[in-house]
């Protein structure tokens, strides 16, 4: 965990194969060690980019004897029109006309970084399935490669690489040191992606599989078969969160998919739900799942199938943050699982509280209203101590007669629109704060915010919001993001405000 983070990135190998020209302005260039990739595109004048900018290297165009020059250095393009550098990890694409002539090239710089997995060491020692996810560029596939050589270096592990762009091992027969002295089998095609994570497998006997990118249902499938047989894999896919891969009918199976189950009319009044609820299909493929939301921030969820049972039951995950701290890692925030007490309001249960018994009402946005606006209230699972009943317009007096019939007592019952965090907060804050029955001040703003994001979403331009303090200013933020819009906090105090951004 103390190890230091070396980067290894060959730019000279790269840069030979530019026209001489623009290898010469390249290496003039400050900062030589961030860049990230140059553009050729033909008829316009080339760039280099990096993290943060783009800088033209000439005012003279790109010609295509500039293009073929650099191709006839790298040589043939594979089915996903890439290529690369033998013994290097640096990346070369193209981009081809409609005559299938190529019209443009980028060449990213490949580095291996040793050290980077030193903030996840713990997780990878347990032997058990790991899906890295994260938006391009954020250092999957330099993660994945640094996972393959730490465990068939350090644990000695028979370890396979399914590479099927060679971006894990770098291009030509021999693999890049960066993955250690783990197998590599390449692809040679990305259609057959799956027929070689099966075969690896059943030809090999590997106790580790590590894969980029999956992102088809036939690879996802794959991911499975190999799990079930007792093979740790180590992979990425298309996503940033694991809600998105839950989403996402291609890749949720990798995550346990999701079913309809249709439940009786006994056990949906038990579980205070409708009759048609969703539930994990299957065991995930993966049992854990990082988050890599920056090159130093880790979101990590331990227990996978645990947190999308909770996910379906309406909970959002609460996944444990490590941040990088030089050589080391500090855990920002620990993983949260809800248990039984984390659906009532944390604390002791005070006689004032009153408790509150929901009816098709998300368990988890009622304890997030009720800890957010601090009022004296509690979540009961038990109907014959609820002090009122919670449930939606949409259940109608039919399902609140039965239920005060089943509690055998009278029992108030308060309906709302939909079951959304802001609903619910709103009847809160009614019942709660406002003894003579008119609209609080929290209810003007919730209206506020609610008209800010239609506005923002119909016409994709940005909405102020009313001056509010700080306090204010985070709820709205939060309450925002939940609608998965950005916002921004602009102008000075006291006429500080919330900005919604489509």
């Amino acid at each position: 965990m103390n190890s230091r983070i070396q980067v290894t990135d060959n730019i000279e190998e790269l840069l030979d194969i530019l026209p001489p020209f623009l290898k010469e302005k390249i290496y003039k260039l400050e900062g030589l060690e961030d860049l990230i990739e140059v553009i050729i595109d033909l008829g316009r004048e080339p760039e280099a980019r990096f993290p943060n900018r783009g800088i033209l290297l000439s005012e003279i165009p790109i010609t295509m004897e500039d293009i073929n020059y650099i191709v006839s250095k790298v040589g043939s393009f594979n089915g996903n029109n890439r290529a690369g550098i033998p013994k290097t990890l640096h990346r070369i694409s193209c981009i081809r006309n409609r005559r299938g002539e190529i019209i443009g090239l980028t060449l990213r710089v490949g580095r291996a970084v040793y050290g980077t997995v030193d903030i996840i060491r713990d997780v990878i020692e347990r032997g058990k399935s790991i899906l890295l996810l994260g938006k391009p560029g954020v250092g999957k596939t330099t993660m994945l490669r640094e996972v393959a050589r730490i465990l068939s270096d350090e644990f000695k592990k028979r370890v396979v690489v399914v590479d099927t762009s060679n971006e894990i091992g770098g291009d030509g027969d021999i693999p890049h040191p960066g993955i250690g002295r783990a197998r590599r089998m390449q692809v040679s095609s990305p259609e057959r992606q799956h027929d070689v994570m099966i075969e690896a497998v059943e030809n090999h006997m590997p106790e580790v599989i590590v894969i980029d990118e999956i992102g088809t249902e036939l690879e996802a499938k794959a991911a499975r078969t190999i799990a079930e047989r007792g093979v740790q894999l180590i992979g990425t896919a298309h996503g940033i969160t694991l809600e998105n891969i839950l989403l996402n009918p291609t890749l949720s199976d990798v995550v346990g998919g999701i079913q309809a189950v249709t439940l009786s009319d006994e056990e949906a009044k038990k579980r205070g739900t409708q009759k048609t609820v969703l539930e994990r299909k299957a065991p995930p493929t993966f049992d854990i799942v990082i988050e890599i939301r920056d090159r130093d921030t880790l979101a990590i969820h331990h227990d996978v199938a645990q947190v999308i049972d909770y996910m379906l039951k309406g909970y959002d995950p609460r996944p444990e943050i490590r941040v990088r701290k030089g050589n080391t890692y500090e855990v920002v925030e620990e993983e949260a699982i809800p248990t039984e007490e984390y659906m009532t309001l944390n604390g002791p249960e005070e006689d004032h509280h009153l408790k509150v018994y929901p009816f098709g009402i998300s368990r988890n946005r009622l304890e997030k209203a009720i800890r957010e606006l601090d009022i004296p209230a509690l979540i009961t699972k038990r109907l014959e101590e609820a002090d009122f009943i919670l449930t939606l317009t949409s259940h109608g007096k039919r399902e609140g007669n039965k239920l005060i019939a089943k509690a055998h007592r009278d029992i108030p019952i308060y309906t709302i629109k939909s079951n959304t965090l802001v609903q619910i907060k709103n009847f809160l804050n009614r019942y709660f704060l406002d003894e003579d029955g008119e609209d609080s001040e929290y209810d003007r703003l919730l209206a506020e915010i609610d008209e800010g994001i239609r506005r923002a979403i119909e016409t994709l331009e940005p909405v102020e919001l009313s001056p509010q303090n700080a306090r204010v200013r985070r709820i709205q933020h939060q309450i925002i993001e939940k609608y998965q819009l950005h916002s921004d906090s602009v102008g000075e105090e006291p006429y500080r405000r919330v900005r919604i951004l489509p």
